[in-house]
């Protein structure tokens, strides 16, 4: 009797093999996979680090994916003109060529989002001679005192490049483009034996209360700071200096509870800017304590 098994009992039996072997799967997949989580002031760099790690790590983009960033490239590149435009306004200095009036009509004039395959011409030739113009320079020169994307001057001097029919984003172009995040952004990819799983979250102070939702279980934190934002404000605070709110914002990620057991790498970020800016923007101007 006790020899025998009812079809419920082996049917239960069956069950429980199965969960048990599942578990087993999922202990053996858990210590082959590393959960990385990367936080940082908005504007870090963080969504780059993310498009890097897909071009080395997981085949890089297909054509397609490319070409669906064209619209993001053509946007961040005329709102960036408009920026300066805008800055110029504010800091009374006119355009230096009267004739480029007109094109910062066409510019001021445009829509945020520029829709289509192709950069318009008007618009191209508008950048094109905009950013000729000494006083935009100037303007330029100045943008640490207003918020001006730092793609701004790589898709200016690619305009030729960017404005052709044939057009189809570099690997360099991907890189630069600039979508802000907004909650939780995962990639995943493969490095020998190990499944990486990473987590952008967007970084402007609105956009911090979601990251509790990575914190359970994360092998390890990247912190990164754009070094080079040392005499930049905050976008929504500005007030406020990019690079304290770093460093306050990474003080207080060492010393929260939810981070005791866990590795923490902090990530010096945008250095070659940094090498620019140095000579003309001294650091002691805005860190007394720096020599």
């Amino acid at each position: 009797m006790g020899c025998c098994m009812s079809s419920e009992d082996r049917e239960s039996r069956n069950r429980t093999d199965a969960i048990e072997s599942q578990l087993r799967k999922d202990r053996i997949q858990m210590r082959n996979e590393v959960k990385m989580l990367l936080l940082g002031a908005g504007e870090s760099g963080k969504s780059t680090i993310l498009k890097q790690m897909k071009l080395i790590h997981d085949g890089g983009y297909t054509k397609e994916e490319r070409e669906a960033f064209k619209e993001i490239i053509f946007s961040n590149t005329v709102q960036s003109m408009r920026v300066i435009l805008e800055a110029m306004d504010t800091m009374e200095l006119p355009l230096y060529h009267d004739a480029n009036r007109n094109y910062a009509i066409i510019i001021m004039s445009m829509l945020p989002q520029i829709e289509g395959d192709r950069m318009p011409h008007e618009v191209a030739v508008a950048v094109q001679n905009l950013w000729l113009d000494p006083n935009v320079q100037q303007a330029f020169q100045r943008s640490r005192e207003y918020q001006l994307n730092d793609s701004a001057k790589y898709y200016f001097d690619s305009i030729d490049r960017i404005a052709k029919p044939t057009y189809i984003p570099t690997d360099q172009d991907v890189l630069r483009s600039r979508v802000k995040t907004t909650g939780i952004t995962e990639t995943t990819f493969l490095i020998g034996d190990l499944t990486y799983r990473m987590f952008d979250v967007g970084g402007q102070r609105s956009e911090r209360k979601k990251w509790i939702h990575c914190f359970e279980n994360v092998t390890a934190l990247v912190f990164l700071v754009a070094i080079s934002e040392y005499d930049q404000l905050l976008f929504e605070d500005e007030t406020v200096n990019r690079m304290q709110e770093a460093l306050t914002l990474f003080d207080s990620i060492c010393n929260s509870r939810w981070f005791v057991r866990t590795s923490i790498i902090l990530f010096l970020n945008k250095i070659d800017r940094f090498k620019e800016k140095l000579p003309i923007s001294p650091m002691r101007n805005y860190f007394s304590d720096y020599d």
